[in-house]
């Protein structure tokens, strides 16, 4: 639709001139929308560094495996801006469709005028208008950046507030110690709403609850108040209302058995009647593009060598290095290839630290750009970022040139490829394979 995607173009050109630390933006344009805020169903509002999205995936299948309708709002989105904007119904509910956001976009920018609005603020304020106008049992809403004042913060009294792991991103925004990050993250925390935390380093934890006690918010917390492990092929989950022998999550890794245990404990909080079953279904179902996704068929396999297995992740810090290089040290024990990274970045991350995890696992990193529209770092820099922390490497000029360099050598083994190091990139291999989030 031209319309639609002339309107999204002329959106993403949206800016202010001044870093605003309130509101005050978002609260206009949502008193000119109606205040659909107020009007959505009850919310759970999830913030983090790591795993908010996975976290939302494991809420949304569990709630809806237990019959329940569930709008969710996440970001960025990889492929289609739709994919930001999923409006819940009976059986599954569905991406926004063209003609309802062009609608919904058009109104908003109308009402907001020549106001100066950012684009996220924008389009967050756009969900909730959509969100408001269609029936639902839930609301999962991500937080875009930080907490405190981001866009998605306006919700009053969500039903829970969850916070994933913390660590160092965004410092440019957020702050660059683990206590500062967290004390925005934390700025979700509302009086009286139950918060749920995945698993924090000490300093994050000491500030979440220092912010709960502040605003009497009881804090259930990963490790003391709820426990998870893996035991003979399941998940075994335990709190105060005992123990649930439950499927692995469908979602690989270790990190997302954490970001599922969190998932649980959230819904044993806010939905104490659902049935076992709900969690088993939810958990072996759930899906989230980019997240380890195994591609295995489209474009990209084929310009690999034949027989590789291929990996996607959106993972950009040093916390998603950490657990993706975790995930490929078990795919290791379980199958031993050699394992390949094909990274791209922004120029706003620490691609050191995000790769020094994978030294002595990566037999090389094979470096390409991202498109010319995102800040992204040369690839020859990344290449000299991953020889300088001891991973032999070597620049590219794209991901498929990346895959027919590989594809041309002779190998023993077929290699594990893990293509990473931005959403952004991610979102160009699933446009490029065919296979677009649905």
């Amino acid at each position: 639709m031209e319309k639609l995607d002339a309107l999204l173009a002329h959106l993403y050109t949206l800016h202010t001139r001044t870093i605003e630390l309130s509101l005050g933006r978002m609260e206009r344009l949502l008193a000119a929308l109606g205040a659909p805020e107020t009007k959505l169903p009850p919310v759970i509002h999830v913030a983090g560094t790591n795993g908010k999205g996975s976290t939302i995936a494991f809420l949304r299948a569990i709630l809806e495996a237990a019959g329940k309708s569930v709008h969710v709002y996440t970001s960025p989105h990889l492929v289609r801006f739709h994919e930001r904007i999923r409006l819940g119904a009976k059986g599954g509910g569905r991406l926004v469709d063209d003609a309802e956001l062009l609608a919904a976009l058009s109104t908003a920018k109308k009402l907001n005028g020549d106001n100066p609005i950012t684009f996220f603020e924008f389009t967050t304020a756009t969900a909730f208008k959509l969100f408001s106008e269609h029936p639902a049992d839930y609301t999962l809403l991500e937080v875009g950046l930080g907490g405190r004042y981001d866009a998605t913060n306006v919700v009053a009294e969500p039903r829970a507030c969850v916070i994933t792991p913390i660590s160092i991103d965004h410092p440019e925004f957020l702050g660059k110690t683990i206590d500062r990050i967290a004390f925005e993250k934390a700025g979700i925390v509302k009086a009286g709403v139950p918060v749920i935390t995945g698993p924090q380093q000490e300093a994050a934890l000491e500030v979440i609850e220092r912010e709960c006690a502040l605003k009497t918010a009881c804090a259930t917390v990963a490790g003391r108040d709820y426990f998870s492990r893996e035991e003979h092929g399941r998940l075994l989950f335990e709190d105060a209302k005992g123990l649930l022998d439950l499927p692995l999550p469908r979602l690989p890794g270790r990190h997302q058995q954490e970001n599922a245990a969190t998932a649980v404990a959230v819904l044993r909080s806010v939905e104490p009647g659902l049935e076992a079953k709900a969690f088993e279904q939810g958990l072996a179902f759930a899906d989230w593009p980019a997240r380890l996704q195994n591609l295995a068929k489209g474009k990209v396999p084929a310009l690999a060598p034949e027989g590789s297995e291929i990996w996607l992740d959106g993972g950009h810090n040093a916390d998603a290095g950490r657990v993706l290089a975790q995930a490929m040290a078990d795919f290791e024990d379980k199958m031993q290839r050699p394992l390949v990274v094909v990274c791209g970045a922004l120029t706003t991350k620490d691609t050191s630290a995000f790769l020094a995890a994978f030294k002595g696992l990566a037999q090389e990193v094979l470096a390409v750009p991202l498109k010319a529209e995102y800040e992204a770092k040369p690839a020859r820099a990344i290449a000299e970022e991953a020889n300088g922390i001891g991973i032999r490497a070597a620049a590219c000029e794209s991901v498929e040139s990346a895959l027919r360099f590989l594809a041309v050598r002779e190998w023993r083994v077929p290699p594990r490829i893990l293509i990473t190091g931005s959403l952004y990139l991610a979102g160009e291999v699933l446009a490029l394979n065919g296979t677009p989030p649905e």
